[in-house]
């Protein structure tokens, strides 16, 4: 099995999620699941069949999440320098609009790109790998092909 790279912040993440669905979101749905049933004919009793549709959703996350962490290979940025690899927080200007963003490259179970977390397998992450400050990069990506400057790499 090959292992997934992960930062701390995205390991402790999964953590809490795991035992939020273990010790709170379990429990309720298993309470939920006994007062259905004691509503009589299963067959036609939609809060049963929604509780065991959301059990089964549950018990399935369960398994996602222990699975992932696992194979987790926990890597922390801080002990990291040099050009762009994993963990790194790095600041772009598109070229072309001028335009500044900023992403820290991350796992693919802990990206969200609305947070400036950015997954390691998107074609961004992997144009920026080995790249330095003030290098510029191509990206082709779904909306076309975009360039970029390097602007500060940061690993904290």
């Amino acid at each position: 099995m090959e292992k997934i790279p992960m930062t701390p912040a995205g390991h402790n993440a999964l953590e809490k999620e795991l035992k939020q669905l273990k010790s709170v979101e379990r429990p309720a749905i298993i309470k939920a699941i006994a007062e259905a049933r004691e509503h009589g004919d299963l067959s036609e009793n939609a809060e049963y069949h929604s509780a065991r549709e959301k059990q089964s959703f549950i018990e399935g996350r369960i398994k996602e999440i222990e699975g992932v962490l696992s194979l987790a290979d926990v890597i922390d940025p801080a002990k990291l320098s040099g050009p762009i690899k994993f963990g790194a927080t790095v600041t772009l200007v598109d070229e072309d609009t001028d335009e500044e963003k900023t992403w820290q490259i991350v796992g693919e179970y802990e990206a969200n790109i609305e947070s400036g977390l950015l997954n390691i397998k998107s074609p961004i992450a992997r144009a920026l790998i080995g790249k330095e400050e003030g290098d510029s990069v191509e990206v082709r990506t779904p909306g076309g092909d975009r360039s970029y400057e390097v602007v500060s790499i940061a690993y904290s």
